[in-house]
């Protein structure tokens, strides 16, 4: 099957990736929704609500203390090594990303569609005053750490409001913009490599169907099926031989 699909990417005009959860737990990241993960937390409902973060933001702030937070401790993995080495080689137009670990531009790919949101840009929640992933950082670390006295540090704006990360939370829109790009990305695709994902959650989820819609050609490699297996052009499982495959071919 790798080699069936290194030849249809050789082979193509367009090729895009769409990543999730499994590409980033090969760093160490806990998936959400794995054995360790943050729907483990008793509050897990509410750290990713909007109307609770408006009513108490210390709830996502302290369930996202080291899930979010923490992120620059953790370094981009071999799949986002790989599809660096593929848009390098001039054979991957973008990426779509489920994951708002921001890994796949510490590895440095150029064109990175994030349809679940990111934590890169925060906003205040009553004036719109934007402060990057790092401004939030050194308030936080400025006010002794995401802890504080027992009770997590909230940063806010100069006038109350507190800053919240723009992170797709329960109650809010997919970014409007990243969705749009990545379904025209996709019925761009000759091919498209979904990885580490196994399409459970819409409407991203279903993104990869679109390229099935218009003729392209889709592989899967990830541990557990999808309701997409029977369709596309081939399964693996392995993430890290996947990687080993596309380095090896495009060295």
């Amino acid at each position: 099957m790798l080699d069936d699909m290194i030849k249809a990417v050789r082979g193509a005009k367009c090729v895009a990736a769409m990543t999730g959860a499994g590409v980033s737990t090969l760093c160490g990241i806990p998936d959400f929704r794995g054995p360790k993960g943050l729907y483990k937390n008793p509050d897990a409902e509410r750290i990713f609500d909007i109307d609770w973060f408006d009513r108490d933001p210390a709830v996502y702030y302290r369930g996202c203390s080291e899930l979010v937070y923490g992120l620059g401790a953790f370094e981009p993995g071999p799949v986002h090594r790989a599809l660096k080495r593929l848009e390098d080689a001039g054979h991957l137009d973008g990426i779509i990303t489920q994951n708002i670990d921001m890994l796949h531009q510490k590895a440095g790919s150029s064109n990175v569609y994030e349809v679940h949101g990111s934590p890169i840009v925060h906003h205040c929640r009553l004036c719109g005053d934007e402060k990057s992933f790092d401004e939030i950082m050194a308030m936080v670390n400025a006010n002794g750490g995401a802890e504080k006295l027992g009770a997590p540090y909230v940063p806010r704006c100069k006038c109350g409001g507190a800053y919240k990360p723009d992170i797709t939370f329960f109650g809010e829109q997919l970014p409007e913009m990243a969705f749009m790009k990545s379904q025209e990305l996709a019925m761009r695709a000759d091919v498209m490599l979904v990885l580490g994902t196994s399409l459970t959650v819409f409407p991203a989820a279903g993104i990869p169907r679109l390229t099935l819609q218009k003729g392209g050609k889709v592989f899967i490699v990830n541990a557990q099926p999808t309701s997409l297996d029977k369709y596309v052009e081939g399964c693996f499982p392995d993430l890290a031989g996947f990687s080993a495959a596309i380095e090896a071919a495009f060295a």
